[in-house]
């Protein structure tokens, strides 16, 4: 009892604004369970986003594919290959998910699996060098990705069951502030070269695969309520089903419209720091990147996500508002010769990277809140396929940037965000319902 009354007071502590801690949307039962729910999610989410940040396919995956002499063709395919392989499974494995009346089973072996891939990219990196290490470690990450994926699409719908609509978010960025600290202690590591750095990226991988694993046993231990399982038919006919849920939803076109927009704030990052690399400033890549996006995290995931309790809609306008004048100053910036030297660069990332958790937080809430129970699967699952398809053809970009230069590319990404706010505004208020 006394463990309850501690856990109880600390989730008061927390979520402080909220009178008499009254939910709106999951029944009696499940708000009893809520603190201790409350604090295993933040407990597994901020072990995940520690290996996420450990294991970052643009950043620490690449460097060390190149220094295992990886061929660059192989090197360019770990973002598509983690991003993809992540979301346009979503659309067919959801129908069969959906047969699982508690699906927080499905997430902690997903967690696992990618907890198993990341140590055998460790192990790859200590045992073989050149293309060979680089299939095997490209194979890994595919595996990683998928399973990332079936945790992707469980996760919102155990999270809807669980956790109160109203404190959906606040769960979330107190796991990203929290996770941002073992990334920035890793940063500063990569950054000051405090141990060898080979040694300390593969380090990184193995602790990685420690923390998936640590969340897997944790999130099992969710007291989770059995849901609807009517959506559990074959794969191609809940394919069709979820597709028509685009031509019933215009509020749901139009959110996954405003999420396509702003994928230029995931997509923009390569593209900044290689204008600041023509520019001449020699900036680590490696440890800076990391450094900058943990901060970022650190600094807004809570306040973003405490923000999109109250108005999701409002973070996504703000937060591509913020994302179109960073990346319009960052071209500008760069096609007049100006973003060499100074502090330009790293200010301007550490900006985007603000509005990227915005933009990270706020559709994760507006699209847990926007639908009910027995939608929350499918239109995750079919979102997330959709935008899977999208960061594909965002490799649309690199060939841009070969024609016409980086600048041009930040350009039209930045329009891309004036866009999403124009998209975005026409969203529902959906946590005033």
């Amino acid at each position: 009892m006394a463990s309850r009354t501690t856990t109880d007071m600390a989730f008061q502590a927390i979520v402080i604004d909220d009178e008499g801690r009254v939910c709106a949307d999951i029944p009696e039962s499940a708000c009893q369970q809520e603190p201790g729910n409350f604090f295993r999610h933040v407990g597994a989410l901020a072990l995940t986003k520690s290996a996420d940040g450990l294991v970052d396919p643009k950043l620490v995956l690449s460097w060390l594919m190149t220094a295992l002499g990886a061929p660059v063709a192989l090197v360019g395919l770990l973002v598509p290959v983690r991003e993809a392989g992540a979301l346009l499974p979503q659309l067919v494995t959801a129908g069969y998910l959906r047969k699982l009346p508690r699906r927080k089973w499905a997430w902690a072996v997903g967690s696992a699996v990618q907890g198993l891939s990341a140590a055998a990219i460790g192990l790859i990196a200590t045992s073989l060098t050149g293309a060979t290490a680089g299939w095997t470690i490209v194979l890994a990450l595919a595996i990683l990705a998928l399973a990332r994926s079936v945790c992707s699409v469980c996760y919102k719908d155990v999270l809807g069951k669980t956790i109160d609509k109203s404190r959906r978010g606040t769960a979330t960025g107190l796991a990203g502030s929290i996770a941002s600290v073992t990334v920035i202690v890793y940063a500063l590591s990569l950054s000051f070269h405090l141990v060898d750095r080979m040694t300390l990226v593969i380090g990184g991988l193995f602790l990685a695969g420690g923390a998936w694993i640590a969340s897997a046993l944790l999130f099992a231990t969710l007291t989770e309520r059995a849901g609807a399982t009517e959506g559990g038919r074959s794969a191609i006919k809940q394919a069709v089903r979820n597709f028509a849920y685009l031509r019933d939803d215009p509020q749901l076109v139009r959110f996954i419209l405003t999420r396509g927009l702003l994928t230029a704030t995931a997509l923009a990052p390569p593209f900044m720091i290689a204008v600041g690399s023509e520019a001449g400033d020699g900036y680590d890549k490696l440890g800076f990147l990391v450094l900058a996006s943990a901060l970022a995290s650190l600094l807004s995931s809570f306040v973003w996500g405490r923000l999109s309790d109250r108005s999701s809609r409002k973070v996504l306008i703000f937060s591509a508002l913020v994302a179109a004048v960073i990346l319009a100053a960052t071209s500008w910036l760069a096609l007049t010769g100006r973003l060499a030297g100074g502090y330009f660069l790293p200010v301007l990332l550490f900006g985007l990277m603000i509005a990227y958790q915005g933009v990270r937080l706020g559709r994760a809430t507006h699209l847990v809140d926007m639908a009910d129970t027995d939608t929350r699967a499918a239109y995750t699952a079919l979102s997330n396929t959709i935008i899977g398809v999208l960061l594909l053809a965002g490799g649309l970009f690199s060939l841009i940037a070969n024609w016409f230069g980086g600048e041009v590319v930040l350009a039209i990404m930045a329009g891309m965000s004036g866009l999403a706010i124009l998209a975005a505004w026409g969203l529902d208020e959906v946590q005033q319902g």
